[in-house]
């Protein structure tokens, strides 16, 4: 694989799912798709997350998940301020959760930090 158009991403609770990803995350808004059927409010949002047409889909979705453990519970300094605990880190990743329990994968590799 060398690229992709864009990351799927269920939620049960787009708006906070929206907060987070743009007010923590900093992503931002591209578009907002409605529910096709007339049902009121938004079926799915995306948000930009490169320099090209990549963005992530927040899709509305009313499925509960069950929370899953992780480990190491070591913090980066702006998702500390915004009360995301980092839930795991290796040389090049840091993984926290979005408020529907998804866990998050940022990279920098191959860039050192």
């Amino acid at each position: 694989m060398r690229g992709h158009h864009h990351l799927a991403i269920q939620v049960k609770d787009l708006a906070s799912a929206e907060a987070f990803y743009i007010d923590v995350l900093g992503l931002k808004l591209v578009r907002r798709w409605p529910y096709e059927d007339g049902k009121p409010g938004e079926r799915s949002l995306w948000l930009s997350v490169g320099s090209g047409e990549e963005f992530i889909a927040l899709e509305a979705c009313d499925v509960d998940r069950l929370p899953t453990p992780f480990r190491d519970p070591h913090g980066g300094l702006h998702l500390q301020q915004k009360n995301v605990e980092v839930v795991h880190r290796t040389r090049w990743t840091i993984y926290f959760r979005d408020p529907e329990g998804n866990r998050i994968g940022l990279s920098h590799y191959p860039d050192e930090a």
